[in-house]
C-alpha cells in the first residue's frame, strides 16, 4: 500500500467537491440545509446509550483490501444491522476506492430507524452540506486531513446542522488536536490511512487520554468477541464494525455474536 494513498483520497474528494458545486453551488446547498428540520443529534445520543454501541459499517471495497463484498445488496445489509441490535449504520460513500455512492446512504437514511453516519474523506465544508441533505445524522472529520481551524470549524457546523461529528485520530498529537477543537465524539483509528496498516492495541492505548465526557469510539481491526470485550473492559462507549461484518456469511449472528447476546 502507498503511503501516500490518505492524500490520493483527500484529493479525489477535492475533485468531487468541484463538480458537485458546479451542480448545487453551497449557498444553495446552505438554504436548503436550514429548511430541513433539525436531527437532535440522534447519533451522539445513540453513542451514549448504556453499555458499548456498535456502529456498523456497509463497506463494499478498501484501498487494501480491494472488493470485499462482489454483492452489496445494501438495503438488506443495513436491515440486518439494524434488526441485530446495531446502535447506528455507517455508510462509506467514497466512489473510487471504497466503491461507495450517496444514493446508497440516501436510500439507507431514509428507511432506516437508527442513525448514519456518512463515512468519507471530508475536505470541504460543502460535503458536511451534502451529508445533511443525504440524510445523515453524522460526518466523518479526520484529524489527519484538516488543521485545527477548520476542524473547530466543521464541527461547529455540524453542530448547526444537528448533526455528530465523529473525529477521527490516530496517534496523540491528533487526539489533542480533537480535543483542542472540541470533540464530544472522538474515535481512534487502528488503521493507519497512510499505510493502511492496523494496530488494534492503539485505540486501547489512547482511550485513557480521553477525558469523561468525550465518547470514545474504537475504530478498524474489531474481529470478534474477544476484541469487543477488551474495548469494553477499556471504557469504549462504541466500536465500529466494517469488514468482520461485511465478510461474515451470516451478518446477522456476526453482531449479535460480536455484541455477546
Amino acid at each position: 500500500m502507498a503511503a501516500d494513498i490518505l492524500e490520493k483520497l483527500a484529493a479525489a474528494a477535492a475533485r468531487r467537491v468541484e463538480r458537485d458545486r458546479a451542480a448545487l453551488p453551497e449557498r444553495e446547498a446552505a438554504a436548503l440545509c436550514a429548511a430541513l428540520p433539525g436531527m437532535g443529534m440522534a447519533f451522539e445520543k445513540a453513542l451514549r446509550a448504556p453499555g458499548m454501541s456498535l456502529v456498523c459499517e456497509l463497506k463494499r471495497a478498501s484501498p487494501s483490501k480491494g472488493v470485499i463484498a462482489e454483492s452489496y445488496p445494501y438495503m438488506e445489509i443495513a436491515r440486518d444491522y439494524e434488526e441485530a441490535g446495531a446502535a447506528c449504520l455507517s455508510v462509506l460513500t467514497e466512489p473510487e476506492h471504497f466503491l461507495g455512492d450517496d444514493r446508497h446512504l440516501a436510500e439507507i437514511a431514509r428507511r432506516a430507524g437508527i442513525p448514519v453516519l456518512r463515512k468519507d474523506f471530508t475536505v470541504s465544508a460543502y460535503q458536511i452540506y451534502q451529508a445533511r441533505l443525504l440524510g445523515a445524522g453524522a460526518v466523518l472529520l479526520i484529524c489527519a486531513l484538516l488543521d485545527g481551524a477548520r476542524l473547530k470549524e466543521y464541527i461547529g457546523l455540524a453542530d448547526l446542522l444537528g448533526m455528530a461529528a465523529l473525529v477521527e485520530a490516530h496517534d496523540e498529537r491528533e487526539l489533542d488536536m480533537a480535543l483542542g477543537a472540541g470533540a464530544r465524539v472522538v474515535g481512534v483509528n487502528n488503521r493507519n490511512l497512510r499505510t493502511f496498516e492496523v494496530d488494534f492495541e492503539n485505540s486501547l492505548r489512547m482511550r485513557r487520554l480521553v477525558p469523561p465526557g468525550a465518547l470514545f469510539v474504537a475504530e478498524s481491526g474489531i474481529r470478534g468477541r474477544e476484541d469487543a470485550l477488551k474495548l469494553e473492559r477499556a471504557g469504549a462507549d462504541a466500536a465500529l464494525v466494517g469488514e468482520a461484518l461485511m465478510r461474515a456469511p451470516d451478518r446477522r449472528a456476526a453482531l449479535r455474536a460480536l455484541a455477546g447476546a
